[in-house]
């Protein structure tokens, strides 16, 4: 069993209320943990898109899709891989700084091409989007600096070119 591969699930369901606890639940049942989550209203406004980020065994996902694809409120759900989407998250840093380090801190900022967002005379806040690879790269470096906070927005996916995700 390949539980340390990653697996991206792109859904596209009716923006009713119940709908993620039915989409959860599926998970659920194969024993299957969520590693992330992102739920939003699509460009319809009658429409959700889902992007699900689980780890386990790719046979047992492949049932999993096969499920929710047969909920009442699901009109589109796949498995997307990296080679056809594109693929990126959002991470917000609270770090500490004190003048030893500040210069340091601002160019591991600039090297990840992050953005200042707030700074006070302890504290600065970055936002550095990318892939997770990237996000975890960037915690990881800053991480001895003091990270105070840290959220993460969870994967978002698109399909390559003309494809509809």
């Amino acid at each position: 069993m390949d539980t340390n591969h990653k697996h991206t699930i792109s859904m596209r369901v009716h923006n009713r209320p119940g709908v993620l606890s039915r989409v959860a639940q599926v998970f659920a049942r194969r024993g299957f943990n969520i590693d992330s989550l992102v739920v939003s209203r699509g460009h319809h406004p009658d429409f959700s898109r889902m992007t699900i980020v689980c780890q386990g065994d790719p046979a047992a996902l492949d049932q999993i899709v096969k499920q929710l694809r047969k909920l009442v409120d699901t009109t589109h759900a796949t498995e997307y891989v990296p080679d056809e989407s594109v693929e990126r998250e959002l991470a917000l840093f609270k770090l500490k700084i004190v003048s030893e380090t500040r210069t340091e801190v601002f160019q591991v900022i600039d090297v990840f091409k992050g953005r200042t967002v707030d700074i006070s005379d302890s504290t600065v806040t970055v936002e550095v989007t990318g892939d997770s690879d990237k996000v975890d790269a960037f915690e990881s470096l800053v991480n001895h600096f003091g990270i105070i906070e840290m959220v993460r927005s969870g994967k978002l996916i698109i399909a390559r070119g003309a494809k509809r995700t």
